[in-house]
């Protein structure tokens, strides 16, 4: 804690991410109207003390919908960054602790992934795949992987020739031991710094995909949902792209100060 205080970029991160996340867990409790309730009567009021963030086309209640978008949003983010480390630690441990052919042979994997367009991949995918929130997840994971696995790898790499790592082997320790128990806890530092900026970068991939309708589909509640229905009616309804929108910056720019305190408290070089 006393560390912590000499990095205001990541108190400021935790406390944006700490409250979104509070929100997403107490919407039930904390919004005023059910987000799927629809009155032709309240259609495109503007903010006001009834309706803090005003309503939609369908009279739905914004701030309403916003604390349940937030659910999606971040679920989609942790969902996605969950499998994309799984692939990433498993390929990239692998790859820096056996080297060799090994190596070789999962890195030029890797390279040739990356060679791919990520945005084109993700749409070509969904183009095959129904638009849900669960093959969202699914598709981001399995197209994010690559640069965890690098930064595994590179890690792996310069542990296995620290002194615990060749005593362990000297006392034959079995290989899958010294990856799990000696080396891979002191290689998440970076993989823990990439994870949550992967966070932001799968909230805004997913924004992405649900503008151009091949994301989250109705009735499932996010904030592109919303900042998407609001495109249309933006010179009489500019509340519904504004609070989205901002919702989305600031949970972003939460993940991103996060991850960035993150890697400043975990390089000794910094401090």
């Amino acid at each position: 804690m006393k560390q912590l205080r000499e990095y205001p970029l990541f108190t400021v991160g935790l406390i944006i991410v700490f409250s979104v996340v509070v929100l997403a867990i107490a919407a039930p409790w904390l919004a005023p109207y059910n987000p799927t309730d629809e009155d032709v009567r309240q259609i495109l009021l503007a903010p006001s003390a009834q309706h803090w963030c005003g309503t939609d086309t369908l009279g739905r209640d914004v701030f309403s919908r916003l604390l349940y978008g937030a659910r999606v949003s971040l679920s989609v983010g942790l969902v996605a960054v969950g499998i994309s480390m799984m692939i990433g630690i498993f390929l990239g441990a692998i790859a820096g602790f056996y080297g060799g052919r090994i190596d070789a042979t999962l890195m030029r994997t890797t390279d040739m992934v990356l060679c791919f367009p990520t945005f084109f991949l993700i749409l070509a995918v969904i183009a095959f795949l129904e638009p849900s929130i669960w093959n969202i997840m699914i598709v981001i994971g399995l197209t994010s992987w690559m640069g965890v696995a690098r930064l595994v790898r590179a890690e792996f790499l310069s542990l296995k020739q620290r002194e615990y790592v060749l005593a362990a082997q000297a006392l034959g320790v079995s290989p899958l031991r010294i990856m799990a128990a000696y080396m891979l806890p002191n290689a998440m530092g970076p993989g823990l710094v990439s994870a949550v900026l992967g966070v932001a970068g799968a909230v805004l991939i997913e924004s992405g995909r649900t503008f151009l309708g091949l994301g989250v589909q109705p009735p499932d509640q996010s904030w592109c949902n919303i900042l998407t229905d609001g495109k249309e009616n933006i010179q009489i309804a500019w509340w519904l792209s504004f609070y989205p929108g901002i919702a989305i910056l600031i949970t972003v720019l939460g993940y991103n100060l996060l991850g960035e305190g993150l890697r400043d408290l975990f390089d000794p070089r910094l401090r």
